[in-house]
């Protein structure tokens, strides 16, 4: 009976650290802050690895596409402020990863 406990224990344990780089494999990172009228955007990977070439899509408050671009090789992108609103900053990286990010219009 003991051995069957440790067996299901550590099979649980195997599964839990499994699926939890799974996760963390399709899991990108987005920020964003305003300097003067220009807005600037750092992507990464939570291993550090910057997000190159993924497409960076900004949306005002009302959902409406404003404006799209592509990170450099390290991740970055900027581009003039559209509005003084809420905008969402949206990075969609290849294999499904994807994040978005509000910028609020009181950080601007």
């Amino acid at each position: 009976m003991r051995k069957q406990l440790v067996a299901t224990f550590l099979l649980s344990v195997f599964l839990f650290l499994s699926t939890t780089g799974l996760a963390l494999a399709h899991k990108v990172n987005i920020f964003a802050y305003v300097e003067g009228e220009t807005v600037f955007t750092e992507s990464y990977f939570p291993d550090g690895k910057f997000v190159e070439n993924a497409v960076v899509e900004v949306f005002d408050k009302n959902n409406t596409k404003l404006l799209e671009g592509k990170t450099d090789a390290k991740g970055l992108f900027h581009f003039p402020l559209p509005k003084k609103e809420d905008l969402t900053i949206v990075i969609n990286a290849s294999m499904g990863h994807k994040n978005s990010f509000l910028l609020k219009a009181s950080e601007m």
